[in-house]
């Protein structure tokens, strides 16, 4: 996990990681937050997945902003869709932080 200084409002958002783990029967893509990682099971249509992942990482961002960075060498199909999905993912935690910010939702 590392920090980085937000542009915008002159304090540190943290980045963590994301991985890919590829097995024979299912690929995952891992994203590894604050206290516990989340899975998304890249080789399965399966929407409830997607949202709980999202509604746990709308939690977790309550207590302060963060992005992620996609930690993989292997260009393959699930790189491209995982990195798509990533710049999507940390566009909305931003934008959604900022609400919660407005809102004074925040838990600090």
């Amino acid at each position: 996990m590392a920090e980085t200084l937000s542009e915008k409002e002159g304090k540190f958002m943290e980045t963590f990681n994301a991985e890919i783990t590829r097995e024979e029967q299912k690929t995952v893509l891992v994203l590894k937050g604050r206290s516990i990682n989340h899975e998304i099971v890249l080789t399965e249509d399966n929407p409830n997945n997607v949202k709980t992942v999202f509604n746990d990482l709308l939690k977790e961002l309550k207590d302060g902003e963060f992005e992620f960075n996609l930690i993989d060498s292997k260009p393959d199909l699930f790189q491209q869709i995982s990195k798509e999905y990533i710049t999507q993912l940390n566009s909305e935690l931003l934008s959604i932080y900022q609400e919660l910010k407005d809102y004074e939702l925040l838990n600090q």
